[in-house]
């Protein structure tokens, strides 16, 4: 590849193949609609992350532009979010009493430059598979107590009543300890405003139920003036200004200063943050990539990510990441490409122009409904319990992350999951070996190199055969996936088939990219089959339910007898495509056919 041709996947916006007119139109309703979900989102996430409202929706506006245009993927959406504005703040906080002076807003600016910087720099480098060593219980132990700190955290404007700063069992003893004057006029805003998300939720997901709760309750605020009965507006703590977003040069107070003194202090935070960052957005593009059928690039989206942030730090915002509400809903709607995340960006602008006075008039307690909302739907409860039924490494490794989360600082409990992960990786760490098979004139089974030349003839173009050795745990998951990915989009390929005799160790991620790969073929008509399942890997695709997902029909557990289940696994591949996919010439059909086949040992 050319120097040029390296240099133009870091500029995936150039390339409009398969870009008709009748997609524009898509992308314009997938982007209103993102916007009705941005507005209430970003100035919940801003008052998580303790910084003025209009700082969250100008995260949602340029970053948002930028992201999309340069991120691999065309529907992962760039701007804050909650777990990562609940760690920008707790950040910021820190950050404020440790730098000299140093403002949340600053802190926030510096730490989008800083965050973006390394981001852009672990792109270019091409050093995207380092997020595959932090593994899946480590991500969500960090999700999910940043989950229940984000609810209790929302209790005192719940109440309009004293908060509590340290660790989530002192917030929770702090509030209770001013419960006695408690403003019942915002708990009932509060209450109001969760139930009926909630209901609209239930109702059609696709009703912007925050915007239109959020609506409803700054309509009825301002009619009835709310502030006669003690009601906190957003007006009251920092107004929103009708104007596009600022020009912003982070690095200390006044608009063109920069201490390099604040920039130390807050370099292990921004270290925390980029990790955080990277493996929420990468975690975010894999689901959608799974459903989307679209080849993910790490690097790629690292790139766009590192620009977006740098792009929040430059039009006064703070730290983004790729949105999985966000994300989800502009490919679940039917958005085309990476216009839908480019016009949401254009509608923010229109919305800062227009609305921004209009959101001041929004009562603080209505804020803490949705954010509540938001709080509940981070803590996955079916994944949760996955991840406990997979291995006690798993289990153990989300257990540590959550009480992490609850009694350190979140940029601390950031790194004792990434420790942990490391921990993890060193004991069970060797390399995953992935072979495609085929057959001989004789029958017997080989291993294919991807540059033999007999590769066409020694292979049935309809199923193809995969051994796989070594350790199936979490940092080789990417791998795994890759060698999916590479097979599956091959359209005349309609069987996968994995052999796991000599593979040991499945964990809850392996489970989650093979699940991922049979969801995916499923969705085509086609079909992934495993033979030579040992017990431990066969209990670990039970519990989990990916054996569900897969069929029990299409795994088949390791025997006694070589190569008995993968002949099983064979007959059903055939039976599967059908004889006129299968032919007498097919070299699988050859080798099941055989009257005295004897495979050696793989």
């Amino acid at each position: 590849m050319s120097a040029r041709g390296a240099w133009a996947r870091f500029l995936p916006f150039t390339d409009l193949s398969g870009y008709g007119r009748t997609d524009f139109g898509k992308d314009f309703v997938a982007a209103a609609t993102l916007t009705f979900l941005a507005v209430p989102q970003s100035i919940a996430y801003a008052m998580i992350a303790g910084l003025p409202p209009a700082m969250g929706l100008y995260a949602a506006a340029v970053p948002t532009i930028v992201g999309a245009l340069f991120r691999s993927s065309r529907h992962v959406v760039t701007g804050p979010t909650n777990a990562l504005s609940l760690l920008v703040g707790t950040a910021a906080a820190a950050a404020a009493t440790d730098a000299a002076g140093l403002s949340p807003e600053s802190t926030a600016l510096l730490l989008a430059f800083l965050v973006g910087a390394t981001q852009l720099a672990a792109g270019v480098l091409r050093l995207g598979v380092l997020v595959d060593y932090i593994s899946i219980p480590v991500v969500m132990g960090y999700i999910t107590g940043a989950g229940v700190l984000i609810g209790i955290g929302q209790l005192h404007h719940l109440t309009e009543t004293e908060g509590a700063r340290g660790s989530l069992f002192e917030k929770v003893i702090g509030w209770a300890q001013h419960l006695d004057g408690a403003n019942g006029y915002a708990v009932a805003v509060g209450t109001i405003t969760l139930v009926g998300i909630v209901l609209l939720k239930r109702i059609d997901k696709r009703i912007p139920a925050p915007m239109l709760m959020l609506g409803v309750c700054t309509g009825a605020t301002w009619f009835l003036d709310g502030s006669q009965y003690g009601l906190t507006r957003i007006a009251d703590l920092a107004p929103i200004p009708a104007g596009l977003p600022p020009l912003t040069l982070p690095g200390g107070e006044g608009p063109w200063a920069w201490n390099f003194d604040n920039t130390v202090v807050l370099l292990p935070v921004a270290f925390a943050v980029t990790v955080l960052s990277l493996v929420e957005s990468s975690a975010v593009g894999r689901a959608i990539s799974a459903r989307s059928g679209q080849r993910l690039d790490l690097s790629v989206e690292f790139v766009g990510q590192g620009l977006g942030n740098l792009a929040a730090a430059f039009f006064g915002g703070y730290p983004t990441s790729g949105s999985l509400s966000r994300s989800g809903l502009n490919h679940q709607i039917g958005a085309a490409g990476r216009l839908s995340g480019v016009l949401n960006g254009v509608l923010m602008l229109v919305v800062l122009l227009v609305l921004g006075p209009v959101a001041n008039h929004a009562p603080l307690a209505s804020l803490a409904g949705l954010l509540f909302v938001v709080a509940y739907d981070l803590v996955d409860v079916p994944r949760i319990k996955r991840i406990l039924k997979a291995r006690r490494s798993d289990a153990a490794a989300f257990v540590v992350t959550v009480l992490a989360t609850w009694v350190l600082r979140l940029d601390y409990a950031i790194y004792v999951g990434v420790v942990l992960s490391l921990f993890l990786f060193m004991r069970r760490a060797r390399l995953l070996t992935i072979h495609q098979l085929a057959f001989d004139d004789a029958g017997r089974p080989m291993e294919l190199r991807e540059k033999d030349p007999s590769l066409p003839q020694r292979q049935c173009s309809a199923i193809r055969m995969l051994q796989i050795e070594g350790q199936l745990f979490f940092g080789a998951a990417g791998e795994l996936a890759d060698a999916l990915d590479d097979i599956i989009a091959d359209p005349d390929v309609k069987v996968v088939w994995i052999r796991l005799r000599r593979a040991f160790g499945m964990d809850v991620t392996v489970a989650d990219a093979l699940q991922a790969a049979a969801t995916r073929l499923q969705g085509q008509g086609r079909h992934l089959l495993i033979v030579g399942v040992r017990p431990e890997a066969a209990e670990v695709l039970k519990r989990t339910g990916t054996s569900d997902a897969l069929g029990h029909e299409h795994m088949f557990e390791k025997t006694d007898t070589w190569f008995e289940s993968s002949d099983r696994g064979l007959l059903e591949a055939v039976e599967l495509v059908g004889e006129h996919a299968c032919g007498q010439s097919c070299p699988i059909a050859k080798h099941l056919k055989a009257d005295d086949v004897t495979p050696p040992l793989l």
